[in-house]
């Protein structure tokens, strides 16, 4: 079994960024991690992350107050999920960063 892992970046600043953790054996992917990172307030946070953790194939959006919100996703094959979530996390990052940020204004007021 061969584990990869890398990051790359969502934008020139390099705040944002995608980390990538893969399990793959004899070309057959049996593991995916896809979590989209964004440097606020002096750290790293994690917005969102599509993995496999509890045995499902799943995203889990993350609340400024630690909460997760959690959604299964149902794809069988770890390889068209695996693709699912980098285009997901590459196409609406901002998205995700934009509501993040909204939430956690919210709970300073």
């Amino acid at each position: 079994m061969k584990e990869i892992e890398f990051i790359s970046y969502l934008d020139f600043q390099k705040l944002n960024r995608l980390r990538v953790r893969l399990a793959i054996d004899n070309g057959n992917v049996l593991d995916v991690m896809y979590q989209y990172e964004t440097f606020l307030q002096d750290e790293w946070i994690v917005i969102v992350r599509y993995d496999c953790a509890h045995g499902f194939f799943h995203r889990d959006i993350m609340l400024p107050n630690g909460d997760k919100e959690k959604k299964a996703i149902e794809m069988e094959d770890l390889k068209i999920a695996s693709k699912y979530a980098e285009q997901d996390l590459k196409d609406r990052w901002e998205w995700y960063k934009e509501n993040y940020v909204k939430k956690m204004n919210k709970r300073k007021k």
